[in-house]
């Protein structure tokens, strides 16, 4: 990696500039979907395309266009028919949906302690918590890595579960040759802006082989209906139906993921190499390799994490504290946590989880700035 003079200038962790070499394109597909004389704006043609480039792309049996990676989440579960009395096994660490759209269908979310490393679920701890009330298992892949995908399909089909994966932030990553999002019953990506494929505004998709699941979560984003009889409500359903201006933009951008991809994969290893020898220091880097990895935040585990912040800080590096509280400590969701639980390595994880930036415009001199400021910290 070639490294020039850094400027003075902080490194921001979210980069303000993300889209800007795509201001033509976004002002001309603003402009193409207003003055189409369709005037169609939601789940039209260009939504039908990205679905469709999604679904060959992935080899996946369809994928469903929605409002948002959370409200993929619902209608899986929606659609898999788990509701009130139904517990589901989710990560002790992670993001909010895991919860909340568990809670939202009147099922009980049942969190499981994560992997030390992988920060991951982890599947024996999973296994230990299920109950004849348990319907689905609800793994997400976190930060630089996948879950363990063959343990978690094996351990569903074992107890006979529904395998609904939280890929929303793994789009591009493959685990034994095999796409994320594709290895549950159903998967969903998320297109916010901030991830790997994301976009200027908000979205999501569902991914499945399941032709009666997909066929639900259809209706289900929109009111209900079934695309072919407006007005004929078949179903209670949501209003989380995929923008075309976000179709149109994501179809054109789409031929630069990759390179996108591999950029963020060339920085995450570069950091991985450089900061491994860090770990007998307290500064721990995620596992190195390409199997099962995705890009879309490089997460450090440092014993000293907000001593490390204000480091980074003040050599001009943004970072970011991800999940500073384990989901069963959250206000929201503690009522449904067992009074007994104990989750050591979720609390660990959110006491020490620090997060570089990757994104894939850092130039080689950013990206050794950021390195040698992590380099530097004082042990």
């Amino acid at each position: 990696m070639t490294t020039t003079t850094a400027a003075a200038t902080t490194i921001p962790f979210f980069p303000p500039d993300l889209f800007e070499d795509d201001r033509d394109l976004l002002l001309d597909t603003v402009r193409e979907v207003a003055t189409d004389p369709a005037q169609r704006f939601i789940l039209g043609e260009r939504t039908a395309r990205f679905e469709e480039l999604l679904r060959t792309d992935l080899g996946a049996g369809d994928v469903i266009a929605c409002g948002s990676g959370t409200t993929a989440l619902t209608l899986i579960l929606r659609a898999a028919g788990i509701t009130a009395g139904d517990e589901v096994i989710v990560p002790a660490f992670g993001c909010a949906p895991l919860a909340n759209t568990v809670l939202g269908v009147g099922a009980t979310p049942v969190f499981a302690d994560v992997d030390p490393h992988t920060l991951v679920i982890d599947p024996d701890a999973a296994e230990a918590l299920i109950t004849p009330r348990t319907k689905a298992l609800m793994p997400a892949h976190m930060f630089s890595v996948m879950a363990d995908m063959p343990r978690l399909r094996a351990l569903a089909t074992r107890h006979g579960l529904r395998l609904i994966e939280d890929s929303a932030v793994a789009q591009g990553a493959v685990l034994d040759g095999r796409p994320a999002g594709t290895w549950g019953d159903a998967g969903v990506f998320s297109f916010v802006q901030v991830k790997s494929f994301g976009g200027p505004g908000e979205g999501g998709v569902v991914v499945t082989d399941d032709p009666e699941l997909a066929r639900t979560v259809r209706m289900l984003r929109n009111h209900g209906q079934d695309g072919t009889h407006r007005f004929r409500h078949h179903l209670i359903g949501l209003n989380s139906r995929f923008d075309e201006i976000l179709a149109a933009f994501q179809l054109r951008r789409h031929p630069g993921l990759a390179r996108r991809l591999a950029r963020r994969a060339e920085i995450a290893a570069h950091y991985t190499e450089r900061f491994t020898p860090l770990a007998a220091h307290g500064v721990r880097p995620p596992p190195p390799g390409t199997n099962g990895r995705c890009y879309y935040v490089y997460t450090l585990l440092a014993e000293r994490r907000d001593d490390l912040k204000r480091h980074l800080a003040a050599h001009g590096v943004d970072s970011h504290v991800y999940y500073p509280q384990p989901l069963p400590h959250q206000p929201a969701f503690a009522h449904a946590a067992a009074p007994d639980g104990h989750w050591p390595n979720a609390e660990r994880a959110a006491r020490q989880c620090l997060s570089l930036p990757v994104y894939p415009h850092l130039t080689d001199a950013q990206v050794e700035r950021i390195t040698e400021a992590v380099r530097t910290f004082p042990t």
